[in-house]
């Protein structure tokens, strides 16, 4: 992969940096959460960083496919999440 110097290519790779050092923060809360909860959010917003940098890959490399993978990451996501609130939630009552 060459370095692209054109404007959509810099913000691309600003994008990427971003998501990098939001996944860095998600992390850490996700290791040093105080509550069950927090950290049941910080995995659900770690998923969505790395749909989001696997959409910023795919138009890096201008490969469709990567658009597809993104959308199955997101339903996979969506029904852990809601998986893991159900059992929460019979687990509090």
């Amino acid at each position: 992969m060459t370095m692209d110097i054109t404007i959509p290519g810099i913000v691309l790779y600003i994008a990427f940096a971003f998501l990098m050092l939001a996944m860095v923060l998600t992390l850490y809360r996700l290791l040093k959460g105080p509550g069950f909860n927090d950290q049941i959010a910080a995995m659900d917003l770690l998923s969505s960083i790395i749909i989001g940098i696997i959409l910023v890959y795919g138009m890096q490399i201008d490969n469709k496919m990567y658009f597809d993978i993104s959308i199955i990451i997101a339903l996979v996501s969506f029904i852990g999440t809601v998986a893991i609130s159900t059992f929460i939630k019979k687990k509090n009552d």
